[in-house]
């Protein structure tokens, strides 16, 4: 029996109470739609516990104690529990038979990778962006954090549902091309890069790489028309667009094909500069304006966002008729809620912590065009990362110069400890990566402690199949151990956990639920056999009570053997589930 079960029957046990008049002032429209069912700390409290009874006394004017007891004699009346107790000011404990403690397991393998998955984002439709970083180099570890985070949301937000469509925001427009392009030049001329340009040996990769296109194309690219600025770099010319229309999509091609091979791959890959191909900017602040949200001053435009909230009203084009950035934010959420194809619903923000200061803006920008803010916009705030090795800060990468890259990551300590070690503490944390810990083959190592549960899992599954043990006769009552009781109780969590991922948009209880998950299995592991081995003389001394207990735990008899594997199995089915959401391999070797 799960917690959500749980909860349903503590719904139904309130409802009957209710329409009983036994519990005061109690009626159906004071029972809350979610109902707390948590595991206790202390096992001698019982399997699961509840608060409703001090939740609900206030409101039906009866002592918490004496309402959680009336919770408790309707609770007993259900088949699957035990016993129900009252402690303390009025928590209700609960103990299940292991009946019904361990029916989850028939439920993991009956449903397989569909475990844990429900329906409760249906019909609604999430557009997720996420690493949208400029065309303009290799991905920097902080986009590497929000390519893990972002893909794996997407992952849970599916399995409860929803809609998803992973969206990658290029910006392909605007001064940071500019500045792109100028750097190129100049090192394919070998002179210093601008002082706002680009450094790194990528830069001298994607020059030498262009020249060679071009070549190829019969164009001499490095004779092309050139003009100096006045400050001495690159300005206009022939030559910078050259280099600039082939080296964007090369970029491009080379971002993707990074986020590709770290498992992260997007619906839409939407150009910034389509905005202003078609049109849409025009009619996003037309939209605005209609609204009475645009006015001219100083010969500027601007947007009213201080109506919605925000600190001070924004420019939207300036006096010199250039658009701003936040012309493009306007067009670009129009444009999400607005197409015609899978128009969001919700669009989620995914931005680094350097963008903290647009929640304003952006929030005002929604309810300017009739939106709800923080539910039809949502914006995630990601923290920085820190890598070390050796007990030293890995600042500098030998390609981009002046930052950690995705590949250096990779490089490192591969895609699986990559994704995992990024996903695992919220992403509005600051984290700090340790190369060392991540590439040893240790408890120390949480991807590793994870995926060795698997494959630990998949070798009790050979060993028994070599000894002739098979599932068939198990009975799953006799999963009564303290050991199976905690492992049981632990994959009961586990679709309550999917779902508050879900819905808090954190991906990070996944990874945190599996290492629980892991930890209880690893300890079943040392306590409970599968394979039967023969008591020795020296385990048949002692008292009968103590001599039992170690019967059970190394020599079961058929049908617990058969459960215990049937337990194993379902480890491996949620292990599975939960690693294939991030994006982590479960191996069956290691």
């Amino acid at each position: 029996m799960s917690p959500e079960s749980l909860a349903q029957l503590i719904s139904t046990a309130a409802g009957n109470l209710a329409q009983s008049g036994k519990a005061g002032d109690l009626t159906v429209d004071l029972i809350p739609s979610a109902i707390a069912v948590s595991r206790p700390k202390d096992r001698s409290h019982g399997d699961w516990s509840t608060n409703i009874a001090m939740q609900l006394a206030k409101k039906t004017g009866m002592k918490p104690r004496d309402l959680a007891q009336l919770f408790a004699d309707e609770l007993a009346k259900s088949d699957g529990i035990s016993s129900v107790e009252v402690a303390g000011p009025g928590f209700i404990n609960i103990t299940l038979d292991s009946g019904s403690a361990a029916a989850i397991v028939d439920e993991i393998l009956s449903q397989g990778s569909a475990f844990g998955t429900n329906r409760h984002l249906g019909g609604k439709t999430l557009n997720l962006e996420y690493v949208s970083a400029n065309p303009t180099g290799p991905i920097h570890i902080g986009g590497a954090r929000w390519a893990a985070v972002g893909d794996a949301l997407g992952r849970v937000l599916k399995a409860n549902g929803a809609k998803v469509v992973r969206e990658y925001y290029f910006n392909d427009h605007g001064v940071q091309i500019d500045r792109f392009a100028r750097s190129l030049v100049a090192a394919a001329h070998h002179e210093p890069a601008p002082q706002d340009g680009y450094k790194g040996a990528y830069i001298d990769e994607i020059a030498q790489r262009v020249i060679a296109q071009a070549t190829q194309d019969g164009i001499d690219i490095l004779n092309l028309p050139r003009v100096t600025a006045d400050d001495g770099s690159e300005g206009d010319s022939a030559q910078r667009e050259e280099f600039r229309k082939r080296a964007v999509p090369m970029m491009f091609q080379e971002i993707q094909d990074s986020l590709h091979h770290f498992r992260a791959d997007f619906d839409v890959w939407f150009h910034e500069q389509s905005l202003y191909n078609n049109g849409m900017v025009g009619h996003a602040l037309s939209v605005l304006r209609d609204h009475g949200n645009i006015y001219e001053k100083d010969g500027a435009t601007w947007f009213a966002s201080t109506k919605f909230g925000d600190d001070k009203d924004r420019v939207v084009i300036k006096s010199n008729g250039d658009m701003t950035y936040f012309a493009s934010d306007v067009a670009y959420y129009y444009n999400k809620r607005h197409r015609e194809t899978d128009p969001a619903d919700v669009a989620i923000y995914m931005l680094g912590a350097d963008h903290s200061g647009y929640v304003g803006r952006l929030q005002a920008l929604c309810a300017a065009y009739g939106d709800e803010q923080y539910v039809n916009m949502q914006i995630l705030i990601g923290q920085l990362v820190n890598v070390s090795k050796d007990g030293k800060p890995i600042r500098m990468s030998k390609r981009a110069g002046n930052v950690v890259t995705l590949e250096d990551l990779v490089d490192a300590v591969g895609v699986d400890a990559g994704r995992y070690s990024l996903v695992r503490t919220g992403y509005n944390q600051n984290l700090d990566i340790d190369l060392n810990v991540l590439s040893s083959h240790t408890n120390d190592n949480p991807v590793y402690y994870v995926q060795y549960a698997h494959a630990r899992s998949k070798n009790v599954d050979r060993n028994a199949q070599a000894a002739g043990v098979t599932t068939q006769g198990a009975e799953l009552s006799l999963l009564d151990t303290i050991a199976d009781s905690n492992l049981l109780a632990q994959l009961a969590l586990y679709p309550g956990v999917l779902a508050a991922a879900a819905d808090f948009r954190e991906p990070s209880r996944v990874a945190r639920y599996l290492e629980d998950l892991a930890a209880a299995y690893h300890t079943w592991y040392a306590a409970e056999r599968v394979v039967p081995m023969e008591l020795t003389d020296h385990d048949k001394q002692g008292e009968p009570a103590a001599v039992e207990a170690l019967r059970i735990a190394k020599d079961p008899e058929p049908a617990r053997a058969a459960a215990r594997l049937k337990l194993n199995d379902a480890v491996a089915q949620v292990l599975e589930n939960g690693l294939d959401l991030l994006a982590v391999s479960a191996p069956d070797k290691m």
